[in-house]
């Protein structure tokens, strides 16, 4: 059976390892102009250096009103472009692959005011705005933000693209019975919006490229959607051009009655759900910190890639100290190299 350290391809993304960064937002941006900076260059290039396989630069937002706070980075005009292309030739440099997660906050923009949702329905947390509930004009355009931005991310040199669809944000808040109370179409469809976004997506990116879609497969609020709920939603998805799945879970408001598991892998039998289900790829994440843990989730067949997140956090080398761990082959660049010798 493959292992976490036997290459992965699908289309035209080669991955040396199925060791996945996810999207993780850095709140570093200094001017609140969306523009990456150093620290973004350093934080992503450093886990290429660090034998990552595939790493997704954080919720990036389509829109200025679509960022979770105003230091997070954006992608919404063409002068990013540049920005975007020194990371993504960085981490190339040293052999990982890197995609972009394109979002948009929806009613949890903290600095958005207002924030916008499909729905006038207001977050459940302390702090946060009534968004204003979008016309069917304004739905619209922002599926073209979304289109916009995945054109960008493609001149950028970005070699995949994940939609992200989890954590209550604004594609989850559409295809969220709880949150999506229109009387239009994108009402009547709940997925609707989601799939228009990822066919507009499609338009742009190249065929061989790669689409992925970030999902919670669970909402963990009380009267929340559950696992055959979304595997029908995914399915839509996987109609309108999404190739891999990245499965996580929650993020829609506080836990209700229900509980919420927590441990390590504790997501993995959703993902592995969806990948049977759909017969798709699928990433899964939660908690794969522990190496082998990590390693059985691929040797198990449950998952074609993991994402290790807040360990990656901790450790830029997370990769390499995994195949180390495991008594398999790791890459050391070479100014490290003397530092693994015996």
């Amino acid at each position: 059976m493959p292992n976490l350290f036997t290459p992965y391809t699908f289309k035209n993304l080669e991955l040396k390892n199925r060791v996945v960064m996810p999207p993780m937002c850095q709140y570093s941006v200094d001017t609140k102009d969306g523009m990456p900076n150093d620290w973004h260059n350093v934080h992503y290039i450093s886990r290429a250096v660090g034998g990552t396989g595939l790493i997704i630069v954080e919720m990036t937002a389509v829109h200025p009103d679509g960022r979770i706070t105003d230091n997070d980075t954006g992608i919404w005009d063409d002068s990013f472009i540049p920005a975007y292309r020194k990371i993504v030739d960085g981490v190339h440099q040293y052999g990982a692959k890197i995609g972009i997660q394109l979002g948009h906050a929806g009613r949890k923009a903290e600095d958005a005011n207002p924030p916008v949702a499909p729905s006038a329905i207001r977050y459940d947390g302390e702090g946060y705005k009534t968004p204003h509930e979008l016309t069917t004009a304004e739905v619209e355009e922002m599926i073209e933000a979304y289109r916009q931005g995945a054109r960008r991310a493609v001149e950028a040199g970005f070699d995949t693209v994940e939609v992200h669809g989890a954590h209550g944000y604004l594609i989850h808040q559409f295809h969220s019975p709880l949150v999506n109370q229109r009387q239009d179409e994108y009402g009547q469809d709940l997925a609707l919006f989601g799939v228009r976004v990822v066919e507009a997506i499609r338009e742009v990116v190249p065929a061989e490229m790669a689409v992925i879609m970030r999902v919670s497969a669970r909402e963990y609020v009380d009267g929340g959607y559950g696992i055959d709920y979304i595997t029908d939603v995914c399915r839509r998805y996987q109609e309108a051009g999404v190739d891999i799945m990245h499965i996580s879970s929650g993020g829609e408001g506080p836990v209700g009655s229900g509980g919420m598991q927590v441990g390590p892998g504790y997501q993995v039998e959703l993902a592995s759900h969806i990948k049977k289900a759909l017969n798709m790829p699928v990433i899964a994440v939660g908690l794969l910190d522990e190496y082998d843990v990590a390693e059985k989730v691929i040797e198990n067949d449950q998952a074609d890639l993991v994402a290790v997140g807040r360990a990656m956090l901790r450790d830029p080398y997370w990769a390499t100290h995994a195949a180390k761990e495991l008594q398999l082959e790791a890459e050391v660049p070479v100014q490290y190299a003397r530092g693994y010798h015996r």
